[in-house]
């Protein structure tokens, strides 16, 4: 199955939207606020932020959130194209591990957008986790 690739319309719409959502994360703890958009093979977006929690191990990721939410507009029928991820610090963040096993559950070949070094920068779900765990 060859690599998804965004259009530049769709990479930059999902980067506002991810730059609106990261508005509502929470994070007292950190101040370290994200927020993340997919876009799902149908072309429908769907937003997330950061929560945290004193218990740091249940705190949920902006990508997580964002693809909870699609999970759930679409009654668990989801095929993901894409994901953004943006923080207000322009540091680089690319998803963690969690994040990116969620992220293949949902597309083999999903888009990643992501902040890296100097600019933002867009890799395959694939490369990032090349042996994926799977159940079939």
């Amino acid at each position: 199955m060859p690599p998804i690739s965004l259009t530049d319309k769709e990479r930059a719409m999902m980067l506002g939207m991810a730059t609106a959502a990261l508005q509502h994360a929470y994070a007292p703890y950190s101040k370290f606020r994200v927020g993340a958009t997919v876009i799902t093979d149908d072309g429908h977006l769907y937003t997330g932020s950061n929560v945290e929690n004193a218990s740091y191990g249940l705190t949920m990721c902006a990508e997580r959130a964002a693809i909870f939410n699609a999970v759930h507009q679409v009654q668990g029928k989801l095929k993901l194209k894409g994901i953004a991820v943006v923080t207000e610090n322009d540091v680089p963040c690319p998803p963690c591990g969690a994040c990116r096993q969620v992220i293949a559950e949902f597309g083999a070949n999903t888009a990643v957008v992501f902040r890296g070094q100097t600019d933002y920068m867009e890799m395959n779900i694939a490369d990032m986790l090349p042996e994926t765990f799977r159940l079939t």
